[in-house]
């Protein structure tokens, strides 16, 4: 039986275990998980959901214990599916942004998603971590070249970055209408095989990460659907307004 003061389920990225000076997490639902009076089952981490917000407050606390991560040290984005990405440098909440970049070690950057894709991009030689928030809206307004460029002011090479793009809504389950399929490259968006178009987003983020320098072979995607498998995922489009929120996580080691 899980402690949930102590013990949750989360990925590490595989293609993070060469890299010793840079941690990286995405939480999962945990959806055994449950303390008196809450409303969403599970580890729940995101203050725009239908939980009181004392009870996320707790769940964050909780798993940044866990990790061994100080509170005070790490960095929220106040997400509205834009395309700013701001360099930090303490901790907090930031306002209409969903792109953090920074090179303090020891500062937590965390991006709260459930169907988005969070994607984690670090330059361990340079010391430059950043964390984005890309859904659809994000992605085709660019905040992944906005990111590389925001760490390559920083000191970042491209060659030299790795990329964890996390559990998100599949092309399979990814049904657009046409204000949304038009404003993705065609061969992102099958019309074919579906009623209405589906989109696939993780290949687009992808194709936005290579096409930015970032080498193919260092660049893991997870193939899990967030829509798909709802005992391990929480999914928006599934569950509407009793939808929680995952965290994504990085930081660089102090």
């Amino acid at each position: 039986m899980k402690n949930l003061e102590t013990d949750f389920s989360v990925l590490v990225p595989q293609i993070l275990q060469e890299d010793k000076g840079i941690r990286a997490w995405f939480t999962l639902k945990n959806q055994e998980l449950q303390r008196p009076g809450q409303a969403i089952a599970g580890l729940n981490l995101g203050f725009n959901t239908s939980e009181k917000k004392e009870q996320v407050a707790q769940n964050r606390l909780a798993l940044l214990n866990s990790l061994n991560i100080d509170p005070d040290w790490v960095v929220y984005a106040d997400q509205v599916h834009s395309n700013r990405v701001q360099f930090i440098t303490e901790g907090g909440t930031y306002p209409s942004t969903d792109g953090l970049v920074t090179k303090v070690p020891g500062l937590t950057l965390a991006i709260q998603v459930a169907d988005c894709a969070a994607v984690l991009l670090w330059d361990k030689e340079n010391n430059v971590i950043a964390a984005l928030h890309a859904g659809w809206r994000g992605a085709v307004g660019n905040i992944i070249p906005r990111g590389i460029q925001k760490m390559k002011a920083h000191g970042a090479d491209p060659s030299k970055i790795k990329a964890f793009v996390s559990p998100c809504i599949s092309a399979k389950n990814f049904e657009v209408g046409m204000e949304v399929a038009e404003q993705f490259p065609s061969r992102f968006v099958n019309d074919i095989d579906f009623e209405k178009p589906h989109v696939d987003l993780k290949n687009f983020i992808k194709h936005q990460l290579t096409n930015d320098g970032v080498p193919d072979n260092q660049i893991e995607i997870r193939e899990e659907c967030t829509i798909s498998e709802a005992g391990k995922f929480y999914s928006y489009r599934r569950e509407g307004n009793q939808s929680g929120r995952m965290l994504a996580l990085i930081q660089i080691a102090e």
